[in-house]
């Protein structure tokens, strides 16, 4: 993948051509018919499924060398690291920084992937398999990491990285409480808070850089209520500023603080909020939910429902491209998610209740 500041550079944005591309790619995404087939086959099954599909180049390629739910978790993570790639070799002008910028949230997953692994007493191929290859970091940087003997080497590896001052930081705090959440908490803030470093707050509505500014504003957003929910339904007694990114459009650090002893206060702030409108069933299912887990699912699905929105209501504009990442990478996860319920003996029921579909 080329270094993100030397493509597109002095050229316009080229959105149709883009744009046509992806709605391309998003027709081929797995719909409900294809879930409901899915959960109901062994894994073996799932790979001669995806062999049919636009899977097939993956499977066919990792077929000699892995098997049963590992074939299909390596199938996965190529092809999605194929389609960004691919998003990124089309993109020109500004559209290419828009996006190269966004899929730096890859960059975090590895990031937090190798220090996971490190800390688990993984074996460094075990790590590198689970690694997407769709950010920023080139294969030089990523050697580095999966051979690094420690967390410490990690930090230190990732100093000259948007993660670095921050990690660092981090990194005194996990010496003292050998906890990893102060470390993939610090690499998360620094993905999203750079997302909109050198972003105008408060640009013209409708424009290329108003939706883009939009859109990004929407996932701080989300993240943020992701924490505080988790917060709020665990009891735990944390500091909710500490997991606070700035950014976003719908909490400050103070009113944050304030809903997450409070969840119906939160949910409530949401639906008086500008994604309210927008948001109205996924916070009708959210006030339902029994658990954690079906809050998440629940944010996801808002989260894809008002991506969706903004693509349909700005269809000439980055939404839609950033809407398939989104939608691409619920794809993955709800594939992944399918293969090893069915290897773990789930019933489709069980596994259904783990996936999230539009």
């Amino acid at each position: 993948m080329s270094p993100y500041g030397t493509a597109g550079g002095g050229r316009s944005s080229n959105y149709e051509y883009v744009i046509a591309r992806v709605r391309s790619r998003r027709a081929s995404l797995f719909d409900t018919d294809d879930y409901r087939k899915l959960v109901r086959m062994g894994t073996s099954e799932i790979a001669r499924f995806m062999e049919e599909t636009e899977y097939e180049t993956e499977m066919n390629a990792l077929g000699a060398r892995y098997s049963g739910s590992d074939l299909i978790e390596y199938a996965l993570n190529r092809n999605l690291a194929k389609h960004f790639d691919d998003l990124l070799r089309w993109a020109e002008g500004a559209l290419y920084s828009y996006i190269a910028r966004y899929l730096r949230k890859f960059d975090a997953w590895n990031s937090k992937t190798v220090i996971r692994g490190i800390y688990s007493g993984a074996e460094s191929s075990e790590i590198e398999d689970d690694l997407i290859r769709a950010g920023e970091f080139g294969e030089k940087r990523i050697d580095t990491l999966v051979t690094a003997g420690s967390i410490e080497e990690v930090v230190e590896s990732l100093d000259d990285t948007i993660f670095g001052e921050s990690l660092a930081e981090a990194y005194e705090v996990y010496e003292a409480e050998e906890v990893l959440v102060p470390l993939e908490n610090a690499i998360d803030r620094a993905f999203y808070e750079t997302l909109l470093d050198g972003l105008p707050s408060n640009p013209e509505r409708d424009s290329p850089t108003g939706l883009y500014v939009q859109f990004l504003q929407a996932e701080v957003d989300f993240r943020n209520l992701r924490n505080a929910l988790r917060l709020a339904r665990s009891g735990a007694e944390t500091d909710p500023t500490e997991y606070y990114i700035r950014g976003g459009k719908l909490f400050d650090e103070q009113s944050l603080g304030q809903l997450t002893a409070n969840f119906d206060g939160l949910v409530a702030a949401v639906r008086d909020s500008r994604y309210g409108d927008d948001l109205d069933a996924a916070l009708s299912a959210l006030e339902d939910a029994q658990n954690l887990v079906e809050f998440e699912r629940a944010l996801d699905t808002a989260l894809l429902e008002y991506a969706d929105k903004l693509s349909t209501r700005y269809p000439l504009s980055v939404c839609p491209v950033l809407s398939f990442v989104l939608a691409k990478e619920q794809e993955v996860d709800n594939i992944r998610a399918i293969a090893r319920g069915r290897e773990a003996g789930l019933g489709p029921d069980e596994i259904e209740q783990e996936l999230v579909i539009l």
